[in-house]
């Protein structure tokens, strides 16, 4: 799978997921200090699934009508370790019902909900 991982996202769990087989791309290597609004073109436009600790983001799409197609999960707690993020989006890809497309997905630990994102 396609991800963009923001620039809160730890590159410990970027790594995993890249060892895992995704292909992710980081904001803190590749545009650091990008806004919110190019992070979500750039996943737009390169069919990726954004990554990201930052709750502006559901404000930005459900609010504030910003257009994305594809899809942002966002991590709403404090991790345990860096790598712990990976470990609960590994865990979630396993899931047979689980679709991170077109679904703004909140990830808390032992919960999840998914909200579809308005349509383009």
């Amino acid at each position: 799978m396609n991800f963009l991982a923001d620039e809160n996202f730890p590159m410990p769990s970027v790594r995993r997921l890249r060892q895992a087989g995704h292909d992710v791309l980081a904001i803190i290597t590749n545009a650091p200090g990008s806004a919110d609004e190019d992070i979500l073109i750039q996943a737009d436009s390169q069919q990726r699934i954004i990554l990201t600790f930052d709750r502006d983001f559901g404000e930005l799409i459900f609010r504030f009508k910003a257009k994305t197609n594809i899809g942002v999960v966002y991590f709403r707690f404090e991790p345990a370790s860096p790598e712990e993020p990976a470990r609960l989006l590994l865990q979630i890809l396993n899931s047979p019902n689980m679709v991170l497309h077109k679904y703004f997905t909140i990830v808390e630990r032992g919960y999840i909900r998914q909200r579809p994102l308005p349509q383009i």
